[in-house]
């Protein structure tokens, strides 16, 4: 008798994504960008931190040189703040990015996204979680009202195909062929993007200082 070995779970990790405030301009580009890179934004928020919660959300690069004017320079504008997710999320958006430096990225690797958009050493344009601590600790700082764990696949994913997915899909088929649109792969698509269950819920919401 063939004993059939269980499928092997490969998880969807999240990682914590922001637009710095010298580049929020290039926010649409950016995110055309992560979503061909095969991540989904899970939830994305405008932010404006004040010095004292740049520096908590830093807290790792306490006591380094540059540390005061990266706090400066983070809570100097609005910001971008987002949640992505897809497999090895971390490690994927970090090559996407490039090294820290926009300076080494320019020179080094110049498609990458901090060649791109970055300036310098300070202002390299995103930030990338560096491990699954970090980004754990990072999305419930900018996100308090999420719960991180991970999503599975095989199985899992099937059950969340034949819940959510199929059933919209056949709406809007169903809605394709009352409607008989000349160009119906347009319609579908734009269809499925305006009744997408899923779409995150935009919260513009500003941090503001506590006294």
């Amino acid at each position: 008798m063939q004993m059939l070995m269980p499928e092997p779970q490969i998880y969807v990790e999240r990682t914590l994504a922001i637009i710095k405030p010298d580049i929020i301009n290039k926010e649409v580009e950016i995110e055309d960008i992560i979503l061909r890179s095969g991540f989904t934004i899970v939830q994305k928020r405008k932010l404006h931190l004040s010095p004292e919660q740049c520096s908590n959300f830093y807290v790792e690069q306490y006591g380094k040189m540059f540390f005061p004017n990266l706090t400066a320079y983070m809570s100097s504008g609005p910001l971008i703040a987002m949640v992505l997710a897809r497999h090895k999320a971390i490690s994927y958006w970090k090559e996407l990015l490039g090294p820290s430096s926009s300076i080494v990225a320019k020179e080094t690797y110049p498609d990458s996204l901090r060649a791109i958009y970055g300036t310098d050493d300070l202002r390299n344009g995103l930030h990338a979680s560096a491990s699954f601590s970090s980004a754990e600790r990072e999305i419930r700082f900018m996100f308090p009202e999420v719960v991180i764990e991970p999503i599975p696949a095989g199985q899992a994913a099937r059950d969340y195909l034949n819940l959510y997915v199929i059933p919209t899909l056949l709406k809007g088929l169903t809605a394709l062929c009352k409607k008989k649109p000349a160009d119906p792969f347009t319609w579908l698509a734009d269809w499925l993007i305006e009744h997408n269950p899923n779409t995150p819920k935009l919260q513009h919401n500003v941090i503001v200082e506590e006294p």
